[in-house]
């Protein structure tokens, strides 16, 4: 078995080639330059020394997060792009369990920290526990993103020895020092920061399990937004929803208007809101209006006839905001199935209709004009 190991959730840039219990190769750099400019040139000269063909590897391992969002995207990037181009599975190893396995075989438990700022520390509680053939690692607390007090407090009632290890311990020794009522060390400088080595050697044992997935399903580990989404959704925490009005349908109308060649008139849209059959909301945010959504409801399933945001608003989550409410209330009213159609070519619609749950289960030839096109029909059952 033939694993290449990356790991740029951190500071450390890493690569690694581990071919059943040997290591062949492994090349790390805990220096200024950012792991776009370091990863690759750092595999090439692997691939050179050791005369690689990487048609010979059985899968790629990743370090898969939590850890820096700009390392993880490049690391998760690059494993990607390596397993379509060699046509091979992606073994997912979680930051926290690979920063673990630096101390195989202890008897102590093992907590890796990782500084996550904002006086918070990617976590988790590791055990190495001795069976026939080795040692296996349990996990006593799945990764997570914690103040520091209260891993420090996880650990005290656990109740035995600690072996910190990760870049959070020089932020967070002297709190340690403080809060910590359990025996503790720390992992000296050679075992303190994230290996590709580790990468591979846990990314064999979880490929033997079967434990893998392919270029296309994997995705990073972030256990918690970064501060775009944070802002983000503050931003839509602020967004109010209420029922359309006659007085919104100029503002809706016109947006309509300018957004698809088949647009409602105003005058459906005032009949659609008088309707005991239908439900129509606008969204709105300080006081200014960002769109509107609207259901028609037939037998305990609803049609959605309209979703239209403003294009100020646009690509912020409005619409998947508007129609997670509009769903909701009509759950309410007793609905138990959404349908609605789309043009055909309208990826990025399909994209959050998809995110919702919702399944493409048909074509309409020709259903659209100026262009004639067809519509795909979407299902939430």
């Amino acid at each position: 078995m033939k694993i290449l190991a990356l790991d740029s959730s951190g500071l450390v840039a890493s690569v690694a080639l581990a071919e059943d219990d040997n290591l062949i190769a492994e090349y790390t750099i805990q220096y200024k330059k950012t792991h776009s400019q370091t990863l690759l040139p750092m595999l090439e000269e692997i691939r050179d020394m050791v005369e690689l063909d990487l048609s010979t590897v059985d899968a790629i391992a990743v370090a898969a997060g939590p850890g820096s969002f700009t390392g993880l995207r490049i690391g998760s990037a690059t494993a990607k792009g390596l397993a379509f181009a060699m046509e091979k599975p992606i073994v997912e190893v979680p930051t926290l369990e690979g920063l673990a396995y630096q101390m195989y075989g202890t008897d102590a438990v093992v907590c890796p920290i990782m500084d996550a700022r904002r006086s918070q520390v990617y976590t988790g509680i590791y055990e190495f526990v001795y069976e026939e053939n080795g040692y296996d690692m349990s996990v006593i607390k799945e990764q997570c993103a914690s103040a520091f007090d209260e891993i420090a407090q996880e650990l005290n009632r656990i109740g035995r020895k600690v072996i910190f290890v990760g870049d959070g311990i020089p932020v967070f020794k002297e709190r340690m020092a403080e809060v910590m009522q359990v025996p503790y060390t720390l992992a000296p400088a050679h075992r303190n920061r994230q290996s590709a080595a580790c990468i591979a050697a846990l990314g064999s044992v979880y490929y033997a399990q079967g434990r893998f997935v392919s270029g296309a399903e994997h995705v990073p580990e972030y256990l918690r937004m970064s501060q775009a989404e944070r802002e983000r959704a503050q931003e839509l925490q602020k967004i109010t929803y209420r029922r359309m009005t006659p007085a919104d349908v100029p503002f809706i109308s016109k947006l309509e208007q300018e957004t698809f060649s088949m647009p409602w008139s105003a005058d459906s849209f005032l009949e659609m809101i008088d309707r005991e059959d239908a439900s129509y909301y606008v969204a709105e945010r300080d006081g200014q209006l960002l769109g509107g959504c609207g259901v028609l409801m037939i037998a305990g399933e609803g049609n959605i006839t309209n979703v239209v945001v403003a294009p100020e608003a646009r690509n912020q989550g409005i619409g998947t905001a508007m129609l997670k409410h509009l769903m909701e209330e009509g759950s309410r009213a007793g609905l138990t199935a959404y349908t609605l159609e789309v043009r055909v070519s309208n990826a990025a619609a399909i994209h959050v209709y998809e995110k919702l749950g919702f399944v493409s289960e048909g074509i309409r030839p020709g259903f659209y004009e100026k262009p004639t096109e067809d519509a795909a029909i979407f299902w939430k059952r």
